[in-house]
């Protein structure tokens, strides 16, 4: 295990787009959302309202992994990893999506990287069907995935545990590690600088890797 670990989130952190947010925009009406409603509410949990929305998907498979170009991996990934490995650092990938797109999608980039998801499968026609990872050490009823607890298992192993991401539920990861390692855009960003926290802002993966590496990100990568 390497003593330098960065956990990362991936919809909206290696990608500029979220896949739920482009499924509920192509491929659902407004009464489809009522689980989302009802996670809001408190009444089921963030893995229930994304496994019942994905699950009102109906559109031939083609359709759907073509929403995949529309969510702008940042493209410098492979040369990126690369960088970080050399320099003593690995990446593990963390998503309470499902791991049936973001293997796709990082199949295309041409990576190879440990990734902690909701497994799933798209059926013929629909839907997308993600199950609960109940096998994983991280698992947590209410994300699928709890990266909080993927973050404390690499604390207690490795020197230095660096988190991004971007989304507010990212909020308990983001502040197990030191304020420096602490990479957040978006909803993320706003919700740590609200009670004063320090964070690190990034526009693009690869650039918070290079801060990783280079500190203020002057050199490229």
């Amino acid at each position: 295990m390497s003593d330098s670990i960065l956990v990362s989130d991936f919809d909206g952190t290696v990608t500029g787009e979220d896949f739920f947010q482009l499924v509920v925009n192509n491929l659902l009406t407004p009464a489809d959302m009522q689980p989302w409603d009802e996670y809001l509410e408190g009444k089921i949990t963030h893995f229930e309202a994304l496994q019942r929305i994905f699950g009102k998907v109906r559109a031939p498979e083609s359709e759907v992994e073509a929403l995949l170009d529309d969510m702008r991996p940042d493209p410098r990934m492979p040369g990126c990893l690369a960088a970080l490995r050399a320099s003593g650092w690995e990446v593990v990938l963390a998503s309470n999506g499902c791991e049936w797109y973001i293997r796709r999608i990082l199949d295309r980039l041409g990576v190879k990287v440990e990734l902690h998801a909701n497994p799933g499968t798209y059926l013929e026609g629909g839907p997308l069907d993600m199950r609960a990872p109940t096998g994983s050490q991280f698992y947590s009823p209410d994300t699928g995935i709890s990266k909080a607890a993927l973050v404390r298992f690499h604390l207690e192993r490795s020197a230095r545990v660096a988190f991004a991401g971007d989304g507010y539920t990212e909020l308990e990861p983001a502040l197990l590690v030191p304020p420096d390692l602490r990479f957040a855009r978006a909803a993320l960003a706003a919700a740590l600088r609200s009670p004063g926290e320090s964070v690190q802002a990034f526009p693009a993966w690869c650039d918070m890797p290079r801060k990783l590496l280079f500190g203020n990100g002057n050199a490229a990568g």
